[in-house]
């Protein structure tokens, strides 16, 4: 299985690229794992958030193909536990499913036609974090699980 992380624009901290990509090359030791990265939108300030939200979520949707699996990182989602999650990917991987693509929207959140198309929604916390350092953080929530579904020492319960 691929699993893949879209995300929109590139972040302006390095210390959170470096910690993505650390994350990134972990988990390409369980499983195919890419981190797409599409590009910020131009000119934005002569859009509206909705604008901004639909451009956004026609580069998302061009990304994502009819059988992948969507998950969309939303603070309505759903809220698990470490292990809870890893069983929760664990569940996705013994389905036969060939890509779960993950989905983190800009600072506006996500277009009701990217709602549609998904088939989840995941929430790391009712707290709101900004869309650029939740990469990391669920980058390595990711890793994580992999670790627990293989009983590695890493997470500690």
């Amino acid at each position: 299985m691929i699993v893949e992380l879209i995300v929109i624009g590139k972040t302006d901290s390095k210390e959170i690229a470096s910690l993505v990509e650390m994350y990134a090359k972990r988990v390409n030791f369980y499983c195919r794992f890419a981190v797409t990265i599409l590009p910020d939108l131009r000119n934005t300030k002569h859009l509206t958030e909705r604008q901004q939200c639909v451009a956004e979520g026609e580069l998302i949707l061009r990304q994502v193909n009819e059988g992948d699996f969507v998950a969309l990182l939303d603070e309505r989602g759903n809220e698990y536990r470490s292990v809870e999650f890893a069983a929760w990917m664990q569940k996705r991987m013994s389905s036969g499913l060939k890509r779960l693509v993950f989905v983190i929207g800009g600072p506006y959140g996500f277009s009701e036609a990217v709602y549609q198309r998904a088939d989840t929604k995941l929430s790391l916390s009712r707290m709101t974090f900004s869309h650029q350092i939740v990469r990391a953080i669920f980058a390595e929530q990711i890793y994580r699980a992999f670790t627990i579904l293989n009983n590695e020492p890493y997470h500690h319960e």
